[in-house]
């Protein structure tokens, strides 16, 4: 279960990378008393670089490369609160927490040692209680409900617990990864356990939804009709099926992926207008684009521009 060298990403490599790493997986860095501008939010973001014992992003297994995008461990020294702010991705996460946990400014409570992060809608902010040591399992967007023994919609909008779910095997790998301060073994039993759920499941509604979602990754305005065609389902049996394997309706993860496909143009042509940007990512005009940025980011787009780098953790590849 040891951790192969070659599926440690080149960017977890050298010290001197972590900054521009940072700069991409989180959307939004600010001290709580700080201004928004974006020159605070580098400084403030270099400041973690230098305290940080290391950021890796780790591919999966051969055998679990259908089903995992990646993994990635975050681990900061220092006592500073620093507060992020996340937009939603369209892909179920798996988190551990092997040292403070994060407080949500969005649940006015702590994230549990151990979670399911479902599908979102609308930005959430978070902020550093201490030092941090993470693990993140980002699941591919159909994927998670092969693991689980329940809906992935039952996680909606909630980072539910591991203790509250009621899987003693997720709880014993819960129990595992909090006594294992060795990377490369915590992703090793996170790995055994998946693997291990592999044999189990049915993937009859997994392809249907595979096909789906390649739909929606490859235009910007499919319709619920045409979706359901692709997945050989009807409307009413579509909805049910996609819901329970992605987390979310088809028409908010169609609106969750229009979004990210508008970072990823904004981080890949910067050159491009508002207008454009609205036309190719199949908006209905610059006033939707603008509403849809506001209700995911909690900024304008002008304003989103003007306090981080676009980046899109949806089209990211590794």
């Amino acid at each position: 279960m040891g951790l192969l060298p070659d599926r440690i990403s080149p960017l977890s490599m050298k010290r001197s990378n972590i900054l521009p790493i940072l700069l991409r997986k989180m959307s939004f860095f600010y001290n709580q008393k700080s201004s928004k501008s974006s020159t605070f939010a580098i400084k403030l973001i270099i400041a973690l670089a230098d305290k940080m014992e290391s950021f890796k992003i780790i591919k999966p297994s051969p055998h679990l490369v259908p089903y995992i995008r990646y993994y990635w461990i975050l681990q900061i020294d220092g006592t500073t609160p620093v507060r992020e702010r996340t937009l939603p991705v369209g892909c179920v996460n798996m988190v551990f927490h092997r040292a403070n946990t994060l407080f949500s400014l969005t649940e006015k409570s702590l994230q549990p040692t151990a979670f399911i992060s479902g599908q979102s809608t609308s930005y959430s902010e978070v902020e550093s209680t201490g030092p941090l040591d993470m693990i993140f399992v980002v699941f591919q967007p159909y994927a998670a409900r092969i693991f689980f023994q329940i809906p992935i919609s039952e996680f909606h909008e909630k980072n539910v617990s591991i203790s509250a779910i009621g899987d003693p095997e997720l709880k014993e790998l819960e129990k595992q990864v909090a006594d294992t301060m060795d990377d490369s073994r915590s992703i090793g039993l996170i790995e055994h356990f998946l693997l291990s759920r592999l044999h189990s499941f049915s993937t009859y509604n997994v392809k249907r939804v595979v096909a789906a979602v390649q739909e929606i990754n490859q235009q910007s305005q499919p319709t619920i009709t045409q979706l359901s065609q692709i997945a050989c389902l009807s409307n009413k049996q579509f909805n049910r099926v996609f819901t329970e394997y992605i987390g979310t309706h088809p028409k908010e993860f169609i609106r969750i992926v229009r979004m990210q496909r508008a970072l990823y143009l904004l981080q890949t042509h910067p050159d491009r207008n508002f207008a454009q940007l609205a036309f190719e990512c199949g908006f209905y005009d610059q006033s939707h684009l603008i509403r849809e940025f506001k209700s995911f980011s909690g900024y304008t787009p002008t304003e989103y521009l003007s306090v981080c780098a676009p980046y899109s953790d949806y089209f990211y590849v590794v």
